[in-house]
This record gives structure tokens, C-alpha cells and sequence, in this order.
């Protein structure tokens, strides 16, 4: 291993953030797109139809985003520890599951649509249009899930620079292609699902093309290791863990947005416009959690302690560093973003009212994000989904008492105390991490 590997450097966790933060840019964009192609039809079914259809999609994949996580760290590990044996067989482990998840999905689609549009009805029109749409995409689920695992190996190997290119190809190609099917030849809903559908399965064999090291040797397809049943039940520790961890993550948000849906419709469309800052505050810490897992991970599987406090604080330096200039661009210049996102003088009035909390929020957060990524990387996933139970508790009792008292302030508060609880409780893990490993 030459000292490039080894050596914890600014420059190499920029080298791993940037493009990820750059390609989470991207994603964005491609919504707004496929929203806006389907607006020049003149008729609002279409656009319902696409995006219920992308929701439901969305939520069904998402429960496979363990996968992205769960490769990232253990793939990191193999290579820190030299066995990039381990590494070609960890991509096809995932790359199997993947395709045997699409596969069931694609074979259950009848029941699956009929369970998502029971759980959100729409208007005929719109169920239409959407089973249309939905009928033609899920046709994508083997290449979307395996470019779960795909992502999670680049990030591994430090390949992020791949990521971008990936995203960028995929994104790219859908919106060229959705221009030319729906307003060029006039295919509507279903050009835009036929765009989607190539941009995947296209990225899928760019992504395998950046992966190509994994399948070099006979590595990834030497059965015994990769249905060693031992590596196995520890891939699926490592990844049932994280998939209950994302889910009390994500079922305090819908809390937030139910509850909120409670406090008036002001505040509501206030707290949506909020949001679009949380969720970039997202976009841009993952590129630093993202250096967390790599690195950490890398130094774990070397079995080096000082290398993992070393891209501990590195990474979280610049995780902070972010925070704080995101807390002073929305602070600054959250009047205009949401004078931009609404006309209402009344949801305007009350989103600046409430901007602190969305100021405050990445300043107050970045341990959670970062702790995550140290984590994911340790592959401490057990004491991850500990934490986070012990998070969501006292982000209910925080609920309990401060909505009541002090209604979407309260509410926000509690949002906040949520990623405290979050970064304090895996804080406070985190001796004993360190400890664990090696010298």
C-alpha cells in the first residue's frame, strides 16, 4: 500500500467530497425537467401522474439505499486491509441481491402498484397516466438497486470523481432524451418513463465499465467467497441494521411534515420551502460523511487507530467548515430564496420568521452527518441503529412537550434536537470505536 493510501490529507478528502457534492447538484435538476416537459402538454393529469409515479418508485428503491452504505463500508475495509479479492466479490454480492430485488419487483408489480396507489388514491386520470408510467419504469428496478451497490464501491475505492461522471450520464441523457420523446415526438407520460428507463440501465453499464477493476481477476465470481456463508451473515448484519436505521430516520421527517400538516396551512407551505434548505444542507455534508466512510473505513481494515481518529477529525473539519458557511448563505439569503419560492406574502412572512431554525440547523447537525459517515465506514452499524432508537426517543419527547408549547417553533426545535440527540449519542460511542481498533 503506497503512501497515497495511507496518508489522511485535505487534499484527498476534497479529492472524495467535491464530486459528490457537484453530483448531488445534479439531482435536482432532472426533477424539475421531467416536471416541466410534461407541463408543456397543458394539462395537469400528466404531471400528477409523473410525480406520484416518481414518489412511489422513489420509496420502493429507497428501502435498498442500505446497500449504497452498507458496500461503501465493508468494500472500504477490504481494501484497507489489502484483500481486494474481498473488494471484487463485496460488488457482486450487491450486484446479485440487486438483481434479484428488481426481478421481484418487476414479477409483483401488479400487487405492488395496487398497495401504492391504496396508500395514496389519485384522481382516474392520474392513476391512469401513473400505471402507464410506472409500468414502464419498474422495467429499471434490477439497474437502479445494483447502482446502489455500484455508487457504494466507487465511494469505497475513492473513485468519486466516477460518481459525478455517473450521475451526470444518467441525468443528463434523461433530460435530452425526455425533450426529444415527449415534445419531439409526443409520447407524453410515457416517453418520459422510456428516458428514465434507458438513462438507467445505461448507467448501469457505465457504472460497471468505472467498476471494471473489481471484475479484473476471478475474484468476483469465485462462488465459494461470495456465498461464503459467513461474509454474508455479515453483510446482511451490516445492512439490516442501517435499513432500521433509515427508517426511524425517515419516519421522524414524515412526523415533522404530519405534525406540521396540523399547526395551519401557512405554516405548512412555510416548512415545505424550509425543507428545500435541510435537503441541501444534505446534498452538501454527504460529500464530507461520504470522505468519512472511505477513509475511516480504509484505516479500520489496515487496523489503524491513529488513521481513524485522523480521518475522523479531517473529514469533520471540513463537515463543519460547510455547516458554517450554510448556516451564514441561508441566513443571508433565505429572504430571497423564499420570496422566489412563493408569492403568498403570508407563507413569505412566516418562512422568514421561522429561517433561523433552517440557519441554524446545518451548524447544529454536521456531528450527526459526520458521525454517520465515521460509522458506516467502522461498520459499527449495530451501535448506529442503538443510537438512533435512543435519538428518536428523545426527539418524541421533545415533540410532546415543545409543539404544545410553542407550536412550529416547537416543532422545528424538536427537528433540531433530534440530529443533537443523534450526534451526541454516537459521540459518546465513540471512544470505545476507536479503542476497538487495532494499534
Amino acid at each position: 500500500m503506497t503512501s497515497a493510501d495511507t496518508e489522511i490529507t485535505h487534499s484527498r478528502v476534497l479529492k472524495i467530497a467535491l464530486p459528490i457534492v457537484l453530483s448531488n447538484a445534479t439531482v435536482p435538476i432532472l426533477g424539475a425537467v421531467d416536471t416541466g416537459v410534461v407541463g408543456q402538454m397543458g394539462e395537469a393529469a400528466p404531471i400528477g401522474a409523473v410525480g406520484i409515479g416518481a414518489v412511489i418508485l422513489a420509496t420502493i428503491y429507497w428501502i435498498f439505499g442500505f446497500l449504497r452504505m452498507g458496500t461503501t463500508g465493508l468494500a472500504a475495509q477490504a481494501r484497507g486491509a489489502g484483500d481486494w479479492g474481498e473488494t471484487g466479490a463485496l460488488l457482486m454480492r450487491g450486484l446479485l441481491l440487486a438483481f434479484a430485488a428488481g426481478a421481484v419487483f418487476i414479477i409483483a408489480q401488479g400487487a405492488v402498484f395496487w398497495g401504492a396507489f391504496a396508500l395514496a388514491p389519485a384522481s382516474a386520470g392520474v392513476e391512469s397516466l401513473a400505471r402507464d408510467y410506472l409500468q414502464i419504469r419498474i422495467w429499471g428496478a434490477p439497474a437502479t438497486i445494483a447502482l446502489y451497490a455500484v455508487t457504494g464501491w466507487l465511494i469505497a475505492v475513492e473513485r468519486t470523481r466516477g460518481v459525478f461522471l455517473l450521475q451526470v450520464w444518467m441525468n443528463g441523457l434523461n433530460i435530452v432524451l425526455d425533450l426529444w420523446f415527449v415534445l419531439g415526438f409526443g409520447w407524453g407520460v410515457e416517453g418520459v418513463a422510456i428516458a428514465t428507463l434507458i438513462a438507467e440501465w445505461t448507467g448501469l453499464a457505465l457504472g460497471l465499465y468505472l467498476c471494471r477493476d473489481a471484475f479484473a481477476g476471478d475474484q468476483w465470481r469465485d462462488w465459494a467467497r461470495v456465498f461464503d456463508p459467513a461474509r454474508l451473515k455479515r453483510m446482511m448484519q451490516v445492512n439490516g441494521d442501517i435499513m432500521v436505521r433509515s427508517v426511524l430516520l425517515t419516519g421522524s421527517f414524515t412526523t415533522f411534515l404530519f405534525i406540521g400538516s396540523g399547526i395551519g396551512d401557512v405554516n405548512l407551505a412555510a416548512n415545505q420551502i424550509l425543507l428545500q434548505f435541510v435537503e441541501i444542507t444534505a446534498f452538501a455534508l454527504d460529500g464530507f460523511a461520504f470522505s468519512a466512510e472511505a477513509l475511516v473505513g480504509g484505516a479500520v481494515g489496515a487496523k489503524a487507530r491513529a488513521r481513524v481518529r485522523r480521518a475522523a477529525v479531517v473529514t469533520s473539519q471540513w463537515g463543519a467548515g460547510g455547516a458554517v458557511l450554510l448556516g451564514i448563505a441561508f441566513a443571508a439569503g433565505g429572504p430571497w430564496l423564499i420570496d422566489l419560492m412563493s408569492t403568498s406574502p403570508d407563507v413569505r412572512e412566516a418562512g422568514q420568521v421561522f429561517l433561523i431554525w433552517a440557519a441554524v440547523l446545518p451548524i447544529l447537525s454536521v456531528a450527526s452527518y459526520m458521525f454517520d459517515g465515521i460509522y458506516i465506514g467502522a461498520t459499527w452499524t449495530r451501535d448506529m441503529r442503538r443510537a438512533m432508537l435512543q435519538s428518536v426517543a428523545i426527539y418524541v419527547t421533545a415533540l410532546l412537550v415543545l409543539v404544545p408549547a410553542f407550536g412550529n417553533h416547537g416543532l422545528w426545535a424538536s427537528l433540531i434536537v433530534l440530529n443533537i440527540a443523534r450526534g451526541v449519542t454516537l459521540g459518546l460511542r465513540y471512544p470505545r470505536l476507536e479503542a476497538h481498533v487495532g494499534t
